[in-house]
């Protein structure tokens, strides 16, 4: 950035976000629904996962 304007900084990251490959409006929400997906599986895991181990602590300490 040393040396450059502000201007020429601006006008040259303009530029550059016009060369990047934008997702389509379809792969948004497919990998946006993939993610919720994700979320509520691993939220399902981490339920069962923490029941099991309360319940086996509970066998060793009660």
């Amino acid at each position: 950035m040393a040396g450059k304007s502000p201007v020429e900084f601006f006008t040259e990251v303009r530029a550059e976000a016009g060369k990047v490959t934008w997702p389509t409006r379809k792969e948004t929400l497919i990998t946006t629904a993939m993610v919720f997906l994700m979320v509520v599986v691993a939220s399902i895991f981490f339920l069962v996962v923490d029941q099991v181990i309360r319940y086996v602590l509970g066998i060793l300490l009660g």
